[in-house]
């Protein structure tokens, strides 16, 4: 905190398109030019930000993806020793905006920094691939949810895809009209409110369904083989469900004491956003047992008000959520290619923010549409790359910025994380690609899912 302190006299911390920010200077190769507004939100902003966010519509698939393949006495176990695992290499991550009297503000900068150019893009591309992932899961959600509204009205709903593209639309006027992270704040409001209404509406159903269904079954099915990959899959979607492995992004946004006000964030979350994530995925599994579906409400016994009224505060609220998940790539393009000079909502820029919104959200609804396996996108974001995000690098950075001061027990601890971590990448990996396969084998491209 010392160094935070030191830094926060010592430096000019925005250099910012938007109205009424500071502009700031570079921090040698790893600076804080950025086209998004930084160093200037309160921690209960970013606090909610990350309430709201984490309780998208994704927990409705994490009673299946979480809770089927481990049972009851290992699913417990998992998501309470994972959950507090997450937390704490948060917790640590969040010291590394600082180091030796620079901020790093991007991920990749601080790995860049400490361990060189390599590093750098190996981070840039673990990141960009988890929100990509992430983002086309976001449209699928969305996509979902709105087909699932259309089947309540209709006996042949329209195909998936359509509404796919509708979502992507929906995404791409929300990011346009409200393009960082920071600009969010005035919506945050009402997303914790409608979050909060689905949930309830959510599990005033699960607990009826519940109980007016005695033959619930909990067996784990399938072969020991395909028992040890699915768990080693839940692990993953555990992983997904309680971080983003774009953390030193949304504390740029933070105003000082960063770390501080970071940590208070991640508290918010990890206790008030966890049990709602939390909650829902448990009484899914109570509910419904080994046929809970991927998408919760298919299950849902209604009345159809209700059902049409979750999806669709699913599909609002998503609007909002994924802007947090895709944000740091909208940062990258946005610092390449508007110009700095102006203000971000001058002519020029306005442009050229239209068509960098328009590519990425074409791009990534063709793709969604095309490869309609949300399950999929959850294990293998949760496995290839945000796993060493969350826990290998940051024990990584601090071995290399501490080690030579660290007590014997820290440098152990963090060896073994480092340790661990590689081989729980292999493994949940591995699961996630073998997911995928069989799921490759079992449809087609554009399937209506």
């Amino acid at each position: 905190m010392d160094v935070e302190e030191r830094t926060s006299k010592d430096m000019s911390l925005t250099l910012n398109l938007e109205q009424g920010q500071e502009k700031g200077t570079k921090n040698d190769d790893y600076g804080l030019a950025s086209a998004h507004t930084i160093d200037h939100d309160s921690w209960q902003q970013v606090g909610l930000l990350l309430v709201t966010s984490f309780n998208c519509g994704w927990i409705l698939s994490f009673s299946n993806l979480i809770m089927w393949p481990l049972g009851w006495t290992w699913g417990i176990i998992c998501l309470i020793v994972v959950g507090l695992y997450t937390a704490y290499a948060n917790w640590l991550l969040a010291a590394f905006q600082f180091i030796d009297e620079r901020r790093f503000i991007r991920y990749r900068d601080l790995m860049g920094f400490v361990f060189g150019n390599s590093m750098y893009h190996i981070t840039w591309a673990f990141q960009f691939l988890t929100l990509l992932l992430g983002n086309m899961g976001f449209i699928l959600l969305g996509g979902k949810a709105l087909k699932a509204i259309n089947s309540e009205f209709s006996d042949s709903p329209l195909r998936l895809q359509y509404f796919i593209i509708m979502t992507g639309a929906a995404y791409f006027f929300y990011s346009f009209f409200i393009p960082t992270m920071s600009a969010m704040k005035n919506w945050l409001g009402p997303s914790a409110l409608v979050t909060l209404t689905y949930i309830i509406f959510l599990l005033i159903v699960l607990v009826k369904d519940g109980r007016s269904n005695s033959n619930r079954d909990f067996d784990i099915s399938g072969s020991e083989v395909s028992k040890v990959f699915n768990a080693f899959g839940a692990i993953s979607a555990i992983i997904v469900c309680n971080t983003s492995g774009l953390l030193p992004e949304i504390q740029s946004t933070l105003r000082k004491p960063a770390v501080k006000n970071m940590r208070k964030a991640l508290y918010l979350q990890y206790t008030v956003g966890a049990v709602l994530y939390y909650g829902v995925t448990v009484m899914g599994y109570w509910a419904y047992g080994s046929v809970v579906s991927a998408y919760l409400p298919e299950n849902l016994s209604g009345p159809k008000w209700i059902n049409v009224h979750i999806n669709l505060i699913v599909f609002l609220q998503s609007i909002v959520s994924q802007q947090m998940f895709v944000a740091p790539i909208h940062e990258a393009l946005d610092t390449k290619f508007l110009e700095t000079d102006k203000a971000m909502h001058s002519g020029e820029n306005l442009k050229r923010l239209f068509l960098l919104r328009a590519c990425f959200f074409a791009g990534n609804t063709f793709v969604a549409a095309a490869f309609p396996f949300m399950g999929d996108f959850v294990n293998f974001l949760g496995s290839f790359s945000l796993v060493p995000l969350t826990f290998l690098f940051p024990s990584m950075v601090f071995i290399k910025v501490k080690g030579k001061t660290a007590r014997i027990e820290k440098k152990a601890w963090h060896w073994f994380n480092i340790v661990f971590s590689l081989l729980l990448t292999i493994a949940t990996t591995i699961s996630a690609v073998r997911l995928i396969v069989n799921n490759i084998q079992k449809y087609h491209f554009f399937s209506d899912a």
